[in-house]
């Protein structure tokens, strides 16, 4: 049963597990100025303090339009199991797959749990756990820290780097010194695949453009080359003859 409870009472020490999304917030902002808050807040019992998990968006959102109090509904006593809780139900709840994996490293790293009785409890393969655990594993703390901020696209991260990792031996460094130079920059998906197309087969002059955060002028090189069959850029030719 949800109920009312102080705004300012919720613990946040989950927030950062939580991706940010600044235009979904934006537009719930003005979606709660008119109607409110519409679904309780989620969170689990601990001794007198409420834990948030689920509503973090709301929250800040709420915390805008200087509100006291909040409809929130409690999962439990037990972080543990509020948490597997949550994750039993992320589909609902919109838990994507990197938020899904910051609770399992929780649940594996501080609550003791194994994989075999995380996927137990959750009705997955023992694969489906560890391919979520593995995501955190190879990701930088410093990316980590941009993704989950909403200062890198997600999607760039998940679809394209992580396949330069696999399939073009680009090591994790390579990576977390490209996200952390275009990182706020207001890029779109098609921008960065561009860049990193650059960045990891393009020669140092175009890296060290990138480095200094000037990537204009990389971009404009970038779309004047002919486009390879599967999408990817041509690397051939003129291409990278002004940049040697």
């Amino acid at each position: 049963m949800a109920h009312e409870v102080e705004l300012s009472g919720l613990d946040l020490r989950y927030e950062s597990f939580r991706l940010k999304q600044p235009a979904l917030e934006e537009r719930l902002l003005a979606s709660m100025a008119q109607r409110g808050i519409e679904e309780p807040l989620e969170g689990v019992d601990v001794r007198q303090t409420k834990v948030l998990l689920n509503g973090f968006k709301r929250y800040r959102c709420a915390r805008k339009l200087r509100l006291a109090t909040v409809p929130y509904c409690s999962l439990g006593p037990d972080e543990a199991a509020a948490i597997l809780s949550l994750l039993k139900t992320s589909n609902s709840r919109a838990l994507g797959i990197l938020e899904q994996a910051a609770f399992i490293a929780e649940l594996k790293n501080v609550r003791g749990m194994n994989v075999a009785e995380i996927a137990a409890e959750l009705s997955r393969s023992k694969s489906w756990v560890s391919m979520r655990l593995g995501l955190l594993v190879e990701m930088s703390a410093k990316v980590r820290q941009q993704l989950f901020t909403g200062a890198f696209p997600v999607y760039s991260y998940m679809y394209l780097l992580r396949q330069f990792m696999r399939m073009n031996g680009v090591k994790a460094e390579e990576i977390e010194e490209f996200v952390l130079a275009l990182s706020g920059r207001g890029l779109s998906v098609r921008e960065v695949e561009q860049l990193a197309h650059g960045f990891f087969r393009g020669p140092e002059s175009f890296r060290e453009e990138i480095r200094k955060g000037n990537l204009a002028l990389p971009l404009e090189r970038m779309r004047q080359v002919p486009r390879a069959p599967m999408g990817a850029a041509s690397l051939s030719g003129c291409c990278w003859a002004t940049w040697s």
